[in-house]
């Protein structure tokens, strides 16, 4: 989820989009992924609901290709139960090294280290290289990668969701309190009064699915996935301020890394860490 969150955020930024000659939003976007386990599924899975095209799902042992877009469930439940995505049905097939390669837009690597050499950066395609895994991009392929132009989303942000949440949690076992459970209930008889005025307005009586729907609050999932998409947001934006302000600043990378440890100084200093 955090993958998906980080590449929307990079996708909306207009002035990017147009220097790669691509429009602004994750919508109709084509984007092909390595790895199809737990960060790789779950990436396709989101930028699909996201409004994305999954046309490619590499794997160890080969690769699908179908550039009117994959059933991400159903390649995810033919690998479950066959233990390989070879022989999916109605799709182009074709070796897992060459699917990096292939003609999209969005690259997620999320499989191994390494996968983007000097020897293979010539042949990327995608104009948006999506680290999922961690350290998919060599040095050398990566100053290949920006000489010509690709958009890198580095890893140390990209696939920061999981240690995200992780922290949620290190902070709700510090509370002891489950999240949401102090505003939800006032926030649904908030939003119920508010349904109840518009009921009154209009003369339109909501029905009783809507009315849960419409007058739910936030438990303790919706508030994950909120602040989640908040860090992913901030965190982005931050990064590529930091590029345009300080042109010693080349790339997402280096401004990731000197972001990092602006914090961690900061943190030592106002613990007396430092004199």
């Amino acid at each position: 989820r955090g993958v998906y969150f980080g590449l929307r955020e990079a996708c909306a930024d207009a002035d990017d989009m147009k220097a790669l000659g691509l429009s602004t939003g994750i919508e109709g976007k084509r984007v092909i992924v390595q790895g199809f386990g737990n960060v790789g599924y779950h990436s396709a899975k989101f930028c699909r609901e996201g409004g994305a095209l999954i046309v490619g799902v590499a794997e160890r042992d080969g690769a699908l290709y179908r550039k009117e877009g994959l059933d991400v469930e159903a390649v995810r439940q033919y690998l479950e139960d066959k233990g390989s995505i070879t022989g999916f049905p109605g799709v182009r097939e074709l070796p897992s090294a060459e699917a990096l390669e292939l003609d999209c837009d969005v690259l997620i690597p999320a499989a191994l280290e390494n996968q983007i050499t000097a020897d293979n950066a010539p042949r990327i395609r995608a104009r948006i290289l999506a680290e999922g895994a961690n350290g998919p991009t060599t040095f050398d392929a990566e100053r290949i990668l920006h000489e010509r132009g690709v958009l890198i989303i580095p890893d140390i942000y990209l696939n920061a969701g999981g240690v995200t949440v992780s922290y949620f949690e290190w902070v709700k076992n510090l509370s002891h309190v489950r999240f949401g459970r102090v505003g939800k209930r006032f926030e649904e008889a908030s939003s119920a009064r508010m349904l109840h005025a518009v009921e009154g307005a209009t003369g339109r009586l909501f029905t009783e699915e809507e009315h849960r729907r419409i007058a739910r609050g936030a438990d303790e999932v919706d508030l994950v996935n909120s602040g989640l998409e908040e860090t992913m947001i901030s965190a982005y934006r931050q990064l590529r301020e930091m590029t345009r302000q300080d042109p010693r600043i080349r790339d997402l990378r280096m401004a990731a890394f000197l972001s990092a440890l602006r914090k961690v100084a900061t943190s030592y200093l106002e613990l007396g860490i430092f004199p």
